[in-house]
């Protein structure tokens, strides 16, 4: 009994270990997707604050600026970008980003049609089973997008907005704050809502017009906003991966640890009734 006993707990001690090895292989290459996905966002970021810069300029120099992107239109259909993951495993990830996005659909579709563009498999998954009216979606290209990705994804945004098919649009993403903290995001795309500068007022002329500059700019500054975004939500997915397989090798150590900590009683247990049969054999053969 006691033997077979040791032998569930020492094949449940090679299953944790196994489960350990795997873990900690995640961790480990979560880490190192971290890092790039980090720099890859860190990088993109100077050329699009630039741009951020110069339309805010634009909007500024001009009492009188007006701009499709800019007016508000009546609200009839609003469209939701949300930003998932293309994998699980990543603690609560996925679902903070999700339940942020369902809360808005929810105070939303009480006034206006709500449509969803999904990225990531996990954001996927979860408006597909719901029956969510869907634009179109994008899975497993989070890792390897490219700006160009990103504008082909701006490119059909913008052509919807300017054919009065949608008449808003809002982006939930989440934000690597730092490798222990990821933030859910919830930001408004079009209309845009520039901050204007009055006081910083310069001289520049545009060609042919400052409406039609500004205009030209927004398919490359929504693809910017898009690319970050996408990118941010990689690496803070790495992050909360690499943080849940660390507590998850964490827990199986401990297990680990208290299932030896069993075995080897069990063993000494083994081991002294043993001794008191023999002493017992001795004792009546004498």
């Amino acid at each position: 009994m006691a033997s077979s006993n040791m032998k569930d707990i020492k094949r449940r001690i090679k299953s944790v270990e196994s489960t350990k090895q795997i873990t900690n292989a995640m961790q480990l290459v979560a880490s190192s997707k971290l890092r790039k996905a980090k720099e890859k966002a860190d990088a993109s970021k100077p050329f699009f604050n630039t741009l951020y810069d110069t339309m805010k300029e634009i909007v500024s120099e001009d009492a009188t600026f007006s701009s499709i992107y800019t007016r508000k239109r009546k609200n009839n259909v609003t469209l939701l970008v949300v930003i998932g993951g293309d994998r699980g495993l990543a603690g609560g990830f996925n679902a903070n980003v999700l339940k942020l996005a369902q809360n808005r659909y929810d105070e939303l579709s009480k006034e206006t049609q709500v449509v969803i563009l999904p990225i990531g498999r996990k954001a996927v998954e979860y408006f597909e089973k719901r029956d969510f009216k869907i634009m179109t979606r994008y899975e497993n290209i989070s890792e390897s997008i490219s700006i160009y990705g990103a504008m082909g994804i701006a490119d059909k945004i913008i052509d919807v907005y300017n054919k009065d098919k949608i008449d808003r649009v809002e982006l939930f993403y989440t934000d690597c704050v730092s490798p222990l903290l990821q933030e859910e995001k919830h930001i408004k795309l079009i209309p845009l809502d520039i901050e204007v500068d009055k006081t910083n007022i310069s001289l520049t002329n545009y060609e042919p017009s400052a409406e039609e500059v500004f205009d030209s700019l927004i398919p490359k500054y929504i693809a910017g906003v898009l690319f970050g975004a996408i990118v941010d939500s990689f690496a803070a997915e790495q992050a909360a991966r690499r943080t849940a397989m660390e507590n998850a090798t964490d827990n199986a150590n401990e297990m680990i640890s208290n299932l030896s900590l069993v075995y080897n009683r069990a063993r000494q247990a083994a081991i002294t009734q043993e001794i008191t049969e023999i002493v017992s054999g001795a004792n009546a053969q004498e």
